[in-house]
């Protein structure tokens, strides 16, 4: 580093960093390779899925660290491990016990009976106060059905800052309200030239989350472990590029785990190849999901389960036949075909009205989108009556799904059930 002003004789020289300091480039990565190095040798593995998850098996007993920065949870199912671990690393580093899980990079954490529940609700609710719209009218949905957004010319929005500022902060809240998924991603299109139409949208989303701001995702403790997941594309739905858009949920058992509304990287021709290219993209998510379940020392007996409304996509990632109309199409998307043939994954109809994706893909009416929401495991535990409701929706529409998963597969398949 440099030498400091003031020093005598400093001149042409350099200091020599014994360790590295907090806020320069390398202290993070140096401060990652101290940490892991201590958990691996101590025995911990690290999770190939995801480097920031080490997970180590003593018999029956298993226990997981996940690292952010300097923050870490504990979860398994050893008390002895925990304090192994935390006695090791306290000696290291000095650490601070915080006891059981409230709280976490904005995330608030509930424990009861029933799962564990998790919100954002202080975040949401100082996200409206600093916007000033905590006395504004709430709003039914993200979107209004009747505006395309679009790179337009009306007039600009003038504190450009105030807009990117505020887009980032949605986009955290995206973590755990799915629900402004789609809404987050059309409007971060427009950061480096926003409009007053534009800052109008999102000032919209701040009032659907005004609506319920304390609407969060309930992880249930007794819950199927089994990957099912729901995967949609609007064609051609951005007016300026013409791209479409990919959106997909995944659930295990009854919980909501993933989720995503992207815009597609080329030009789709076709409604079905549109609808092909967010297969491949589900596809490798579940991929994803299953290496880090498998991590996880979570056992699928089931076979995972992908959700389609394309009766021709499904036609064509299951027969290997060459299309005139599908010829052009990268080989990565493909991939649906091989993982189909392995086994790894199951394609099985399903009805539009029924596709949980569609509202990751295009703004829907208050009727529609609120029907989906209610089924995507959102609840509010600030509001007992509803939370009681939406809980029994969504686990009726899961074991529907998997009932009639059962009657069309001709395999007979083992329950696993997972202690979490």
């Amino acid at each position: 580093m440099t030498v400091p002003e003031g020093v005598l004789g400093s001149t042409g020289k350099v200091c020599k960093l014994k360790k590295s300091l907090y806020g320069l480039k390398q202290a993070s990565r140096k401060w990652y390779e101290k940490l892991t190095t201590l958990l691996l040798a101590e025995g911990y593995c690290q999770s190939t899925a995801d480097y920031s998850l080490v997970t180590i098996h003593h018999g029956n007993d298993f226990t997981a660290l996940l690292v952010y920065v300097d923050d870490i949870i504990l979860a398994g199912t050893s008390l002895a491990e925990f304090q192994r671990i935390k006695t090791i690393l306290d000696n290291q580093f000095k650490i601070k016990d915080l006891g059981i899980l409230k709280y976490f990079l904005g995330l608030e954490v509930a424990h009861s009976k029933e799962g564990i529940f998790i919100s954002q609700r202080k975040y949401c609710l100082d996200l409206l106060d600093s916007s000033g719209l905590l006395g504004a009218k709430p709003a039914t949905t993200p979107l209004d059905t009747s505006i395309k957004l679009n790179q337009d010319t009306s007039k600009p929005f003038t504190d450009v800052s105030c807009y990117r500022r505020l887009i980032g902060r949605l986009l955290y809240l995206n973590t755990t309200r799915h629900d402004i998924s789609l809404a987050t991603q059309q409007l971060s299109q427009f950061l480096n030239a926003p409009t007053t139409i534009h800052y109008k949208a999102a000032c919209r989303i701040l009032r659907y989350l005004k609506n319920a701001p304390g609407l969060g995702l309930l992880f249930p403790r007794k819950s199927e472990a089994q990957v099912l997941g729901y995967v949609d594309a609007n064609w051609a739905g951005c007016v300026d590029t013409r791209r479409s858009t990919t959106g997909f949920c995944f659930f295990l058992g009854s919980s909501l785990i993933s989720w995503k509304a992207k815009k597609q990287p080329t030009i789709s021709r076709s409604f079905s190849e549109a609808e092909y290219r967010a297969l491949s993209v589900a596809t490798c998510e579940l991929q994803w999901i299953l290496h880090l379940l498998k991590d996880l020392n979570i056992k699928c007996v089931k076979q995972p389960v992908l959700y389609c409304d394309s009766q021709s996509v499904i036609h064509i990632a299951s027969n290997p036949v060459f299309h005139e109309r599908t010829k052009h199409l990268e080989i990565d998307c493909h991939l649906v075909r091989e993982k189909l043939h392995k086994g790894i994954l199951k394609l099985i109809p399903i009805s539009t009205n029924e596709q949980l994706a569609d509202f990751l893909t295009k703004a829907l009416p208050p009727p529609k989108f609120n029907t989906f929401i209610c089924k995507l495991g959102m609840i509010n535990i600030y509001h007992p009556p509803a939370c009681g409701r939406l809980l029994k929706d969504n686990m009726q529409m899961i074991e529907t799904h998997l009932l009639n998963e059962e009657v069309e597969s001709s395999q007979s398949y083992v329950t696993c059930s997972t202690s979490y």
